[in-house]
């Protein structure tokens, strides 16, 4: 639990009080790779920080595998509009590799946000975080080509092209890995 303290007090001020009292709300799981932390059709009651390992998000379509999210230590993982208005989750989050998690129970985590603002503020920094990585992905689809979209990923995550494969990587950028291959080719050629 020490990344998790060092990670909350690297998005605001947090007393040992309010720690002992965010305490009931955290449960450390451990998940073996293609273990899901969240499945369609159900709805999300937790936040999941990231202690060791990476997920991804994704939905399936006729078969086919659209990643939409990864994952990697100190990041928090969920389904926003799950976990926020109490609807079922439109994706799935999986465990890509042996992962260490430590789950937010979301009942938990608003009964202590009642005892200390500090947890309160936790919390909406927390999906803050969150929402605006989400925003940042998406927007990647509304301005950039493929290459362009992969040239932002190089820059700005290459922790993504560090750990994930180029099947994954072709599904997130919304391409087919043999035009991901090309695309990489013609960059290297010039």
């Amino acid at each position: 639990m020490n990344n998790l303290l060092k990670y909350i007090h690297s998005l605001t001020a947090f007393s040992d009080k309010s720690w002992e009292l965010l305490q009931p709300a955290l449960n450390k799981k451990e998940l073996k790779k293609n273990e899901f932390l969240l499945k369609e059709g159900q709805v999300c009651n937790s936040l999941f920080y990231i202690d060791d390992g990476y997920c991804k998000s994704y939905y399936e379509i006729d078969g086919v595998v659209k990643n939409t999210g990864f994952f990697f230590e100190n990041d928090i993982a969920t389904n926003v509009n799950s976990f926020g208005n109490g609807l079922k989750s439109e994706f799935n989050i999986i465990a890509c590799e042996p992962l260490t998690v430590v789950v937010f129970d979301k009942n938990k985590l608003f009964q202590a946000a009642k005892q200390a603002i500090e947890i309160e503020t936790l919390g909406r920094n927390c999906i803050r975080l969150f929402a605006s990585k989400q925003e940042e992905f998406a927007n990647l689809f509304k301005i950039y080509s493929a290459q362009e979209r992969l040239e932002y990923i190089e820059t700005k995550h290459p922790e993504i092209l560090q750990r994930v494969s180029l099947s994954q990587l072709a599904s997130f950028l919304g391409v087919s890995r043999e035009t991901l291959s090309r695309i990489r080719k013609r960059r290297t050629l010039s």
